[in-house]
């Protein structure tokens, strides 16, 4: 079963708070660096307290012995899921998949979903990337450190299965239903589409934190994903 992963992209933990409270059918909630920054490990602990799994996207790149310390922190946090940043290399990612141990999925970021083929080769310093070839090469990379899967847009979904080669955990951001807009993510898919290529979790932020109704969309979303997988 595909999963529904809210973005809990709010300024205050009590807002954020407030948002669960709408949604008791919820079964995930990512956590990112704006929150985690004001609210911390005790908002996670809150989070927790209620039975939901918490997604920690804080996107670690940094030097191995440092990232391998924030993924120990996170797992004895209680923490489902994490991310790493696949461009650390192997050494960051190898020392990070060691600290995960077995009760934290750890997950390598490929590219993000706001940028497009020629703003990811202006920043790494390349020319005529191939996002599709890109994220296939980094989920191979994640695969052989260890990791348990990969967050990529959905319109990579297909090449990072491809690369994964068997069972492993696809993680999808930028997902829209027809009616809402873009913003500022470029590479977006419908929760159906995203499903039927082979996401295991899908992040929604917006659609959710700006509906009148989160717990309508929240099993709209459900019930999409649910078909296209059946």
């Amino acid at each position: 079963m595909t999963e529904i992963v809210l973005a809990l992209d709010v300024a205050e933990p009590e807002a954020g708070l407030g948002l669960l409270d709408r949604l008791p059918a919820l079964r995930w909630v990512k956590i990112g660096s704006a929150l985690m920054t004001c609210g911390g490990a005790p908002f996670v602990r809150q989070v927790t307290s209620r039975g939901l799994q918490v997604f920690l996207d804080l996107k670690w790149h940094d030097i191995p012995n440092t990232v391998a310390a924030s993924v120990a922190a996170a797992r004895d946090l209680g923490v489902a899921m994490a991310t790493v940043h696949t461009l650390g290399g192997s050494a960051m990612l190898e020392a990070a998949a060691r600290a995960a141990g077995d009760t934290l999925a750890l997950l390598g970021v490929t590219v993000l979903t706001s940028q497009d083929g020629a703003s990811y080769a202006a920043a790494t310093g390349r020319s005529g990337v191939n996002l599709e070839v890109e994220v296939e090469r980094l989920a191979t990379a994640a695969r052989a450190a260890g990791l348990r899967g990969v967050v990529c847009s959905p319109r990579e979904i297909v090449a990072a299965r491809r690369a994964w080669g068997g069972p492993g955990l696809i993680v999808v951001p930028g997902i829209r239903r027809r009616s809402d807009l873009l913003a500022d993510q470029v590479r977006v898919s419908t929760a159906g589409d995203a499903a039927r290529d082979g996401a295991t979790h899908l992040v929604v932020g917006r659609p959710l934190l700006q509906a009148s109704d989160p717990a309508a969309t929240l099993h709209e979303l459900e019930e999409e994903a649910a078909c296209a997988g059946a």
